[in-house]
């Protein structure tokens, strides 16, 4: 420890903040610094040069960004198999830089906090799901094939050829991994509403816009009217907020277009223009 970083120490304890807290911070600082540090190898480059087209267009910033995400993520969370699948690195490294894209731009030392498991199956996979039935009388499981979930604490679920296809396409409006993970920004307000965390004042505008953006997308689907945000975002408000962030990301140029106040805010919130890398 520095002397600046014991000099640091003191004046938060002289200001009331409890002891532990900031040796836990000052400690996970330090272990956050010391991964991202790390040299990173370079077959690992060539699986994200290779499966994410975007890399190679990214500024060096960003791509020197991109990589100490991709060994944050990998260092703190855990990525288990499902359905037979073996976990590789290029699943691993494929899923993480993904991942990191949302964050490229946002000052974080613990990517997506809430998360501490990445599942993955090797391709679309059979969940059930809840339907009320007879009045709401009674509830029935309902099986459904699915591409990825996110759970508020704890996992997300992908399915692998979907994700590695979405990083090797990033011009058809789909990705699996910015769909999830986008909703792992959105759970850490507390709940999957399609309001990510974010200062009060930009709420009030963030709820207008997106907020009635929302309901022109229902209305047009409802009238059988095409649009570049896909028809699943008319589900509710978190599931509009997620494939509009594929969108963004995918189809910047078109959403802009149809949509630029919410193209607006959209680069307010992640503080990235992907028409630059486009």
């Amino acid at each position: 420890m520095t002397l600046a970083d014991a000099l640091s120490i003191i004046t938060l304890c002289l200001l009331g903040i409890p002891l532990i807290y900031i040796i836990y911070a000052f400690i996970r600082k330090r272990n956050a610094e010391k991964i991202m540090n790390q040299e990173f190898p370079e077959e690992w480059e060539r699986i994200i040069e290779t499966n994410l087209t975007l890399y190679k267009q990214l500024p060096k910033k960003l791509q020197k960004r991109l990589k100490q995400l991709v060994l944050l993520i990998i260092a703190l969370k855990d990525f288990e198999g499902c359905g037979g699948l073996e976990i590789t690195d290029e699943i691993k490294i494929t899923i993480a830089s993904e991942a990191a894209v949302l964050i490229l731009n946002k000052n974080t030392i613990n990517p997506y906090p809430n998360l501490q498991t990445i599942l993955v199956y090797p391709h679309a996979y059979v969940a059930s799901s809840k339907q009320a039935i007879a009045g709401n009388l009674a509830i029935e499981d309902l099986p459904s094939a699915r591409l990825g979930e996110s759970w508020q604490y704890g996992d997300v679920i992908v399915a692998w050829d979907h994700a590695k296809q979405g990083g090797r396409n990033m011009d058809d409006g789909h990705n699996v991994v910015f769909h999830e993970f986008s909703h792992q920004l959105d759970q850490e307000s507390g709940s999957a509403n399609g309001a990510p965390p974010m200062d009060k004042a930009t709420y009030k505008t963030w709820g207008s816009i997106l907020g009635q953006d929302y309901l022109d997308l229902c209305k047009k689907y409802n009238k059988h009217q095409k649009d570049v945000i896909d028809s699943y975002g008319t589900t509710n408000p978190a599931e509009f907020f997620a494939v509009v962030t594929e969108t963004f990301f995918e189809k910047p140029f078109q959403l802009m277009e149809a949509h630029p106040k919410l193209f607006k805010e959209m680069l307010l919130y992640y503080k990235l223009d992907p028409r630059d890398f486009s």
